[in-house]
């Protein structure tokens, strides 16, 4: 299969559309991580459908002193990569074709949402995301369209947009793809030093720390519930040896700090220790919060929740999440 590159719009809607078309939105330098998401969109728009990956490095969602005059540009080996993973064309639109006459002076606007966490720290960013995002769902036309868990916030306000704007398109998030050693692929890896990629392996085992750390919880408070605090239960527990374990089930899933505290607690401990590695990891956030607006969640929580961490090493900002479950919903996603 051959896979067209297109700069222009009207290049993209002269394509005769048979089928389904599946959109994959990047910043170009494609890894592994892309090369997944495209194949998700190959199997979701099928062998008559149509699947379309966009490289545009977009101006308006970098802040002051961030990498926009450093950020990768690697086209050819970005055409391979889409080629191999099944796209059928690839849209490289230059600034002009995106923003005709400069930046645009209407703007979709995050809201609350897009103030917190990634919003805090990267203040306009996610306007400037939605904005793009906007504008190439109106270019491509998809009937539907991936993004990357990794990038949880951001995918958070895509689906929120497209449900409070009307946008009449499909969202599909796609899980994220990792390094062997556990670092989340990630465009900017290719900026860190062997030291510094030893210090940046420390958010995704925070991740996994605090994952575990939730999962034992879970499993203990399941244990608990099915162990009544009646007289004749403890009896029988008793003569089989198990009132001990019992017991240590219900001390632990009663105690405090527990639930979204000793995840928090876990995770922390860490980063921490990262923070007095050499180079340091420098913490921006840790967060436990609610899918559906980014807001932290409290200890009495129930349902699913994102713990996302973000970080500075060295001159390089990484980000990196796991999806939780608590309480009658179960254990780690």
């Amino acid at each position: 299969m051959t896979t067209a590159l297109l700069s222009t719009a009207e290049e993209l809607h002269a394509r005769v559309r048979r089928g389904r078309r599946a959109v994959v939105m990047t910043m170009g330098a494609l890894h592994e991580g892309h090369a997944t998401l495209i194949r998700t969109a190959r199997r979701i728009a099928g062998p008559d459908g149509e699947v379309v990956v966009t490289v545009f490095v977009n101006p308006l969602q970098f802040g002051a002193g961030e990498d926009l005059d450093r950020y990768p540009r690697t086209l050819d080996a970005d055409l391979k990569v889409a080629a191999q993973a099944g796209a059928d064309a690839v849209f490289a639109p230059s600034v002009d074709e995106v923003y005709p006459g400069g930046e645009p002076q209407v703007r979709v606007t995050a809201g609350p949402m897009g103030e917190r966490l990634e919003g805090a720290s990267r203040p306009g960013h996610f306007d400037g995301m939605l904005t793009v995002v906007a504008k190439l769902l109106h270019l491509t036309r998809p009937d539907v369209a991936l993004y990357g868990q990794k990038d949880a916030q951001q995918l958070a306000l895509i689906r929120r947009m497209v449900r409070d704007l009307n946008f009449g398109v499909e969202i599909v998030g796609v899980p994220t793809v990792r390094e062997e050693d556990g670092l989340a692929l990630s465009s900017r890896n290719r900026y860190l030093s062997p030291g510094e990629r030893r210090t940046a392996l420390a958010l995704s085992r925070a991740l996994f720390t605090g994952r575990d750390r939730h999962a034992a919880q879970e499993a203990l408070r399941a244990r608990a519930l099915e162990v009544p605090s009646t007289h004749a239960r403890a009896e029988a527990l008793s003569a089989i040896g198990e009132s001990r374990a019992a017991a240590d089930a219900h001390a632990v899933a009663t105690a405090a700090p527990g639930g979204p505290a000793a995840v928090r607690a876990a995770v922390h401990q860490v980063l921490d220790e990262a923070a007095r590695l050499d180079p340091p990891l420098k913490l921006d956030y840790l967060a436990l919060v609610d899918p559906a607006d980014f807001t932290e969640i409290g200890d009495g929580f129930t349902g699913e929740a994102v713990l996302a961490v973000a970080a500075r090493v060295g001159a390089t900002r990484l980000i990196d999440n796991l999806p939780l479950t608590f309480g009658s919903l179960g254990a780690a996603s």
